[in-house]
């Protein structure tokens, strides 16, 4: 332990910092898979990109927020985490697997919950009972999480009206419905995500209700926001018709079984899938939270 450097993250980290991420997240997708499930494979040589491009502009965009524990030239831990107005979010932490237990961990949580500065958090979090355990002493309420699979029955899609693609002209609201839901906007993730990603947004003329969802190249509904149950099922709905095969809602907790019926009603399969870490706030409804950017 005393060779473990824990330290704010440079560019120069992240290539270390997606190996032990792959490695880490790997393993525990193998040690929590279910029975009829698929053998996890490794992250792909795409996926690692993605990842790298995903946390350098968070290490750009809130460079305090970012750590690693080094052990002379190999990152062996990481958290990324960002402070977004009062609010605060993890966007991505672990250990590898033969240095867990020995308090690493404990000192990257540590550093990234003193930059979050007592502000409210929210964060993903696996099944992993020493993350969890690490968790909830931090003070961290932790809601299950359901998550639901498969191919959409094609003939269950209804048919929906009042929704548009969005652009960066729709921040602006999009950020008051942020704020009324976990008390704070996205701000510049918002630009980050519509760059990567198809906007869909629904505003009514009375502007009595409004929402948006992003939907990620294969058609899965990554980041949703909304106003009231019906408008969040209408996105999700336009999200599901764009599926490519098998797609994936998750991040639903027990405040949003309205999604919960979407997917049931599109025939697909229900199960569990870790908890949503908040702290200071309730769980935000109706709305699915993003893994890396809440």
């Amino acid at each position: 332990m005393e060779s473990v450097q824990v330290r704010l993250m440079r560019e120069d980290d992240l290539a270390g910092a997606e190996r032990a991420s792959a490695v880490t997240f790997h393993e525990g997708d193998r040690l929590t898979r279910r029975v009829n499930e698929p053998e996890p494979q490794p992250r792909s040589e795409t996926a690692s990109a993605q990842w790298i491009e995903r946390m350098r502009y968070l290490l750009t965009t809130d460079p305090g927020g970012c750590w690693v524990a080094t052990d002379g030239e190999e990152v062996v831990g990481f958290a990324i985490s960002q402070n977004r107005e009062r609010f605060w979010y993890l966007a991505t932490y672990g250990v590898l697997p033969d240095r867990q237990g020995g308090g690493i961990g404990r000192r990257l949580m540590d550093a990234v919950l003193a930059h979050a500065d007592g502000r409210q958090g929210m964060f993903s979090s696996t099944v992993h009972p020493g993350a969890t355990r690490r968790y909830r002493l931090a003070g961290f309420t932790l809601y299950p999480q359901l998550r639901m699979v498969g191919e959409v029955d094609r003939s269950t899609l209804p048919s929906i009206t009042g929704l548009r693609d969005g652009d960066a002209a729709d921040f602006g609201w999009m950020d008051e419905l942020d704020r009324s839901l976990r008390g704070a906007g996205h701000g510049p993730d918002h630009g980050y995500l519509v760059k990567n990603m198809r906007l869909v947004v629904a505003r009514r003329r009375d502007r009595s209700a409004h929402g948006y969802v992003y939907v990620d190249s294969r058609g899965r509904a990554a980041l949703l926001a909304a106003s009231s149950e019906d408008i969040a099922q209408d996105l999700l709905w336009e999200a599901l018709a764009s599926a490519q095969g098998d797609t994936l809602v998750n991040c639903i907790t027990t405040a949003n079984h309205w999604a919960v019926d979407v997917g049931l009603a599109a025939k697909l399969d229900i199960g569990q899938e870790g908890y949503l870490a908040v702290r200071g706030m309730g769980e935000p409804a109706p709305y699915l939270a993003s893994g890396h950017f809440l």
